[in-house]
């Protein structure tokens, strides 16, 4: 059973190098993979169906997106965004977004994976940071719904932080970007808008990032406190990142009594 809220991991205890109890809070992740060491999200498979868009059209939509991308039109780029993303930013946001990221020198498509209602291309691109891969998720109208950058090479303080800072500066959308595709299939862009505002009414304005702690770490996930500033009072933020830095897991405490406990 899937679910953003799990009361479960809310009392959950996490063994290994020490007890860690994850506080009350605001949760994002599935409530089935407790018996594991950390919080997984787990996705089952759904049935495959006809592609929403065709190869032909989901190339021609993802060459238009990057396109956008490697000229940095900002206005392109939020045109090509579906409903929910546009809602969530504006073409100023996109350009500052934008500022932030490696310059794109060419692409190469490598895959298209038809589901029920999108379709996901994946694609190697060369940067002036490298070859990154990345996995955009088209709907039926070939707009950008989601996508997601492979950050394996990256250290997981690294992904953890960076995640963090994007929803500090309202980025909800770079931010998702940080979630496996699995976790965002459960979790849109406006849910994790709702679940930042929800954690700042209880804690104050996002302060400042003060450290990121690896807490834990097996062969499969790591478990990350970020301790994070806000004006009221200070916070532990848990995030948990599968083999590839993939965040499949997000704990926003809440109860300040159980979270102070945590160290």
């Amino acid at each position: 059973m899937q679910q953003v809220c799990s009361n479960a991991l809310r009392n959950s205890v996490v063994t290994g190098l020490g007890t860690v109890l994850l506080a009350t809070g605001l949760s994002i992740g599935s409530g089935e993979a407790l018996a594991k060491p950390f919080l997984l999200a787990q996705t089952p498979s759904s049935a495959k169906g006809q592609p929403a868009l065709s190869v032909e059209q989901a190339r021609a939509a993802a060459n238009h997106i990057l396109e956008a991308v490697k000229t940095r039109n900002a206005n392109l780029r939020y045109s090509q965004f579906s409903d929910e993303l546009k809602a969530a930013s504006s073409p100023s946001m996109v350009a500052t977004s934008m500022a932030s990221q490696p310059n794109l020198y060419s692409w190469k498509l490598l895959s298209i994976e038809g589901g029920l209602s999108n379709t996901t291309v994946e694609a190697s691109l060369s940067t002036s940071r490298g070859i990154q891969e990345l996995f955009m998720v088209l709907n039926s109208k070939g707009e950008l719904s989601g996508y997601h950058v492979d950050r394996a090479d990256e250290a997981p303080s690294g992904v953890a932080r960076k995640f963090v800072s994007a929803l500090s500066m309202g980025h909800y959308i770079s931010a998702r970007s940080y979630l496996s595709l699995s976790l965002q299939k459960e979790i849109g862009v406006a849910s994790l808008q709702e679940r930042w505002y929800f954690l700042q009414r209880q804690t104050g304005a996002f302060v400042a990032i003060n450290k990121v702690v690896e807490v834990e770490t097996t062969s499969d996930q790591k478990l990350l406190l970020v301790k994070t500033e806000f004006n009221r009072l200070t916070e532990s933020l848990y995030i948990i990142l599968d083999s590839n830095n993939d965040i499949i897991g997000v704990d926003f405490p809440s109860d300040q009594i159980v979270s102070k406990q945590v160290r």
